[in-house]
């Protein structure tokens, strides 16, 4: 405490508190944490018109006084002078976004209806004007009942007028909250009057401001919103193939012809063959599924800066209130549709330790990345290329069911999870929506050489060294003359032991030791597979076959969809699981984990497998 009076800046998410606070205390700065929490507590000095220095706070971005998070629940104590070792403000500054009037205006009406003395400072008034807004800051100050000053903190606009209006506020403490029209109005009814006293204020709006809003009225509608985004994702899936196949094909057909030069221009013998079988029928069969990482790819960052995946978010919050979760739970799985360990590293914005929890458990249920090219080989292998509509591919159709049953494996473990080992009640969720922009050229093709480089990478160091480990398995010791290498390798010997275990469930000894490399990177299951069989393959044209050729010949409908039924459930990469337990400060809930995801992939993968058998597939 310094024995200065005080004043507190409060205000949602994003509304520029903090710029705010920087343009009016400038260097005159203390940062620490508030007692026995990590929250941060940042206070500065400002000089009122007199001289008279104030200190002030810029308290955590809040929606609401009925605290959700502990940033929230230190807001309300500061805010209600609840807090060990803090005075109750003389002043409260409520800052708000001036382009999102009315959603900030809920909680300003939670603040200015405490009866304290209270200033509004319209902030980012330039984006307002820039967004086609011309507001009224006399109508907005009428309806509110206090002072409301224009500001631009980020250019040190309205500071002198906002400076002055704090101390004319902090001289008048006359405020009795029983007489003000906003007390005890319940969230609904503030919910309403917010509308009403934005619009208000809005003197008038561009058409731009205005398209914007019809199509919020549209995507966030709750009946219309939700098919429209299964559309998309629909729309997503299907190019996800239809325009990847003749550049995946032309990457396949250099990996065949590559294989065919180093056969012919090179002497038979152990480099040979771990240039074909290892290095290029491995890593050579991932690689070729890049085009179909990338489509994904531009699809998801196309969503992210259009504007319209928080929106997803919004959506979405509905239906995984029903199972326990909220929509905050939302963006990092979403996350993980790319990679789990950032949308495992994502659930740390959930305040809720029970939702955190859940969320960390079901991350690995979303279909990442990696699994793209299990999928997509098994697809091209036994989905034939046919129309089953104008425009609907049924093997893009197939992929898209695959991630269907991700996320719905995900829905029923999170509600199973929220009712046993993780109860609780579902928090509350309230988020900021961005603006509606074009996606700008250049920083999409940023997003998409990085995501790229990302698959390389990880071809050319954990799929390599995985690949090559497993040809060295693979090709020693030699087999004797009429004996197949692979029953003679120390990895066929290993697989044999596993394979007594999957066998039930449809898996062949070659499908049960795909499953041990995949524990390092899930698209290592494709470069075994072409790996042992590049092996066993006693013809060099065989060897340049594509992978999918060899599956048709190899494997039954059946045991295809069970792998792919596997791959559904099966726990992700070591690295994943690493991260898990980092996030968890221990082994207990990564075991746990694994124990579920692993029982649920032999129980799916069987289930697959002998309802398959029975139709005669």
């Amino acid at each position: 405490m310094s024995g200065l009076r005080t004043a507190a800046l409060v205000g949602n998410p994003n509304a520029g508190k903090s710029a705010l606070f920087n343009a009016l205390t400038g260097a005159r700065q203390k940062i620490a944490n508030y007692p026995g929490v990590t929250v941060e507590r940042k206070a500065g000095r400002l000089t009122l018109p007199s001289g008279e220095p104030l200190e002030l706070i810029d308290l955590p971005g809040s929606y609401s006084l009925d605290a959700s998070s502990p940033d929230e629940e230190v807001t309300r104590k500061v805010v209600l002078g609840e807090f060990a070792g803090e005075v109750k403000p003389e002043v409260l500054v409520v800052v708000l976004d001036a382009s999102n009037l009315e959603q900030h205006l809920v909680f300003a009406q939670e603040v200015i209806a405490l009866g304290h003395p209270t200033v509004v400072a319209l902030n980012m008034f330039d984006l307002a004007e820039r967004d086609g807004l011309v507001l009224d800051p006399k109508a907005l100050s009428e309806a509110l009942g206090v002072p409301v000053v224009k500001t631009v903190a980020v250019r040190r606009r309205g500071l002198e007028e906002l400076t002055q209006a704090i101390a004319v506020a902090e001289r008048n403490a006359e405020y009795d909250p029983g007489d003000h029209p906003l007390s005890h109005l319940t969230l609904p009814e503030r919910r309403l009057a917010a509308r009403n006293i934005a619009k208000g204020a809005i003197l008038s709006k561009s058409t731009e401001h205005m398209v914007h809003a019809g199509l919020d009225k549209v995507l966030l509608n709750p009946w219309l919103g939700p098919p429209l985004l299964f559309a998309v994702l629909f729309v997503v899936f299907q190019a996800v193939f239809a325009w990847a196949n003749p550049i995946m094909d032309a990457l396949d057909g250099g990996v065949g012809v590559l294989i065919t030069l180093v056969t012919e221009h090179m002497a038979p013998g152990i480099l040979r063959d771990f240039l074909t079988q290892g290095v290029l029928s491995g890593v050579g069969s991932v690689v070729v599924f890049l085009p179909q990482i990338v489509i994904l790819f531009a699809f998801i960052l196309v969503m992210e800066q259009s504007g319209y995946m928080a929106r997803a978010a919004f959506l979405m919050d509905r239906l995984m209130s029903y199972v326990g979760l909220s929509g905050r739970s939302f963006i990092p799985l979403l996350s993980s549709f790319a990679c789990a360990i950032p949308g495992i590293m994502a659930t740390r914005s959930i305040a809720d330790p029970k939702d955190r929890l859940t969320t960390i458990l079901i991350a690995p249920l979303m279909t990442c990345s990696a699994r793209l090219p299990v999928y997509a080989v098994i697809i091209g292998a036994f989905i034939p290329k046919t129309s089953v509509g104008w425009g609907i591919g049924l093997q893009g159709l197939v992929l898209f069911a695959l991630y269907v049953a991700g996320i719905i494996g995900a829905v029923l473990v999170a509600l199973v999870l929220r009712r046993s080992v993780t109860a609780g009640k579902a928090s509350g969720f309230i988020m900021e929506m961005p603006r509606y922009q074009m996606p700008k050229l250049g920083d999409l093709l940023i997003g998409l050489w990085q995501r790229a480089w990302v698959f390389l990478r990880r071809a050319g160091t954990i799929i390599f060294t995985v690949t090559v480990v497993l040809w060295i398995l693979l090709s020693f010791p030699k087999a004797e003359p009429g004996e197949s290498q692979v029953d003679a390798s120390i990895a066929g010997q290993l697989a044999n032991g596993l394979a007594v275990v999957v066998k039930p469930i449809g898996f062949d000894r070659e499908m049960a030791l795909s499953l041990i490399p995949a524990m390092a990177a899930r698209e290592v299951a494709v470069s075994s597979l072409a790996t042992t069989y590049a092996i066993s393959s006693d013809d060099e044209d065989a060897e340049a076959a594509q992978l999918s050729d060899q599956l048709a010949a190899r494997w039954t409908m059946p045991m295809a969809l069970a792998f792919l039924a596997w791959f559904v459930f099966a726990p992700q990469c070591l690295s994943t699981i690493a991260v898990a337990r980092r996030e968890t400060n221990g082994w207990k809930w990564p075991a746990f984990m694994l124990a579920y995801l692993f029982t649920l992939a032999y129980i799916f993968a069987g289930l697959t497998f002998w309802l398959a058998t029975a139709a005669g597939l």
